[in-house]
C-alpha cells in the first residue's frame, strides 16, 4: 500500500498518474495546501520542504520497514524502479528519461509557476514580470514542440518523463500560451489527455477539491513564507 499525501496540483497530478497507470494500491491522503495542513509535525517528518505530494510506502524493496518520499521527482523515479515500469531497461534511453524528468523539475515546473503567479495571483500586476515568465514558458513549450517533431512521445515509449511534464502542460491557457503554435507538443498533449489513466487522475483531483486553492485565506500560507517558517 502506498499513502499519498495529495492535493489536485501539477505536481500532485504527476503522481496520480502514474499510480493510475501502474494500478499500485494507494490510498490518498489530503493536504489541503491552502489551509496550511502542510505544515503539521506529521507531515513534515515526512516531507520537511513543506510541499506536496510526498508518499510512504509500506512494502518497499529496501530493507528498513516503511519508506517516506518527498518532491515529485524523486517520487517518480522511486516508483518505476520498484515496479519496473515506465523508465526503459536500455541505459541510454533511461538517461535520456532522467534528463526529461530533471528538466520539468529545474524549468518547466518553476518557470510555469512563477507564470502563473504574476498572470493570475500577485496582488499587483508588473509587466517585466510577467513578460519574463510568459516568454520562458514559450520558450521551453518550444523546446518540448521541437522534441516530440519525430516522435510519439518524448522519450520513444510512454514513460515517466511524460508523466511529469503534462500536468504543467495542462493549464497551458493560464500560462498564455496557445498549443495551435505548438503542433508537435499539442498532438502529444491530446495523446496523453485521452489516457484512461490519466482521466481517472484528473477525476480523483474533481473529488478531493473542487475549489479554488488559492483564495484570500490561503495567500500566506502559499505566497508568504520566508525562513522563519521553516525555523518556528
Amino acid at each position: 500500500m502506498i499513502d499519498l499525501y495529495y492535493w489536485p496540483t501539477p505536481n500532485g497530478h504527476k503522481i496520480t498518474i502514474f499510480l493510475e497507470e501502474s494500478q499500485l494500491e494507494y490510498k490518498v491522503i489530503p493536504i489541503n495546501i491552502g489551509r496550511g495542513e502542510q505544515f503539521s509535525e506529521k507531515f513534515l517528518k515526512i516531507s520537511p520542504n513543506n510541499r506536496m505530494p510526498a508518499i510512504v510506502d509500506h512494502n518497499p524493496t529496501i530493507d528498513g520497514g516503511a519508506l517516506s518520499v518527498f518532491e515529485s521527482g524523486a517520487i517518480l523515479t522511486y516508483l518505476a524502479g520498484k515496479t519496473g515500469s515506465f523508465i526503459p531497461l536500455d541505459a541510454r534511453l533511461r538517461v535520456e528519461v532522467l534528463e526529461w524528468v530533471f528538466w520539468q523539475m529545474g524549468g518547466l515546473g518553476p518557470m510555469a509557476g512563477q507564470n502563473h503567479h504574476f498572470v493570475k495571483y500577485a496582488p499587483k500586476k508588473i509587466p517585466y514580470a510577467i513578460d519574463r515568465y510568459v516568454n520562458e514558458t514559450s520558450r521551453l513549450y518550444a523546446v518540448l514542440d521541437k522534441r516530440l517533431a519525430n516522435m510519439e512521445y518524448v522519450v520513444h515509449e510512454y514513460t515517466i518523463a511524460d508523466m511529469i511534464i503534462f500536468p504543467w502542460i495542462f493549464p497551458h491557457e493560464r500560462q498564455k500560451q496557445d498549443l495551435n503554435d505548438f503542433p508537435n507538443l499539442k498532438r502529444w498533449f491530446l495523446n496523453i489527455k485521452n489516457r484512461p489513466a490519466v482521466v481517472r487522475a484528473y477525476e480523483l483531483g474533481k473529488k478531493t477539491n473542487n475549489t479554488p486553492t488559492v483564495d484570500e485565506k490561503s495567500r500566506d500560507y502559499l505566497f508568504g513564507q520566508g525562513s522563519e517558517t521553516v525555523r518556528r
